[in-house]
């Protein structure tokens, strides 16, 4: 066995481990600031983060009300005739 050669491969091989380790920590790092970005962002608005699904819900409900008030509103006999 060529112990020299061992050791070289050992070396790249902990020398990719070390970057692919500061790569996700990098990453990690983004991902928690972006996360304190967006929690942020959802309190400005007053959205309470854990509440997020019954605000989208809510928010959706709301959207469909307005479509269907607006459509109400439309002058259908008009918009027939053409």
């Amino acid at each position: 066995m060529d112990y020299e050669k061992e050791l070289n491969i050992l070396k790249d091989n902990l020398e990719k481990a070390k970057n692919l380790k500061y790569k996700a920590e990098a990453r990690l790092e983004q991902l928690n600031n972006q996360q304190a970005e967006i929690i942020e962002e959802l309190n400005s608005l007053g959205v309470n983060p854990e509440n997020l699904d019954e605000e989208i819900k809510k928010l959706t409900l709301e959207i469909d009300e307005l479509f269907k008030k607006a459509n109400t509103l439309l002058p259908k006999d008009i918009l027939e005739k053409k």
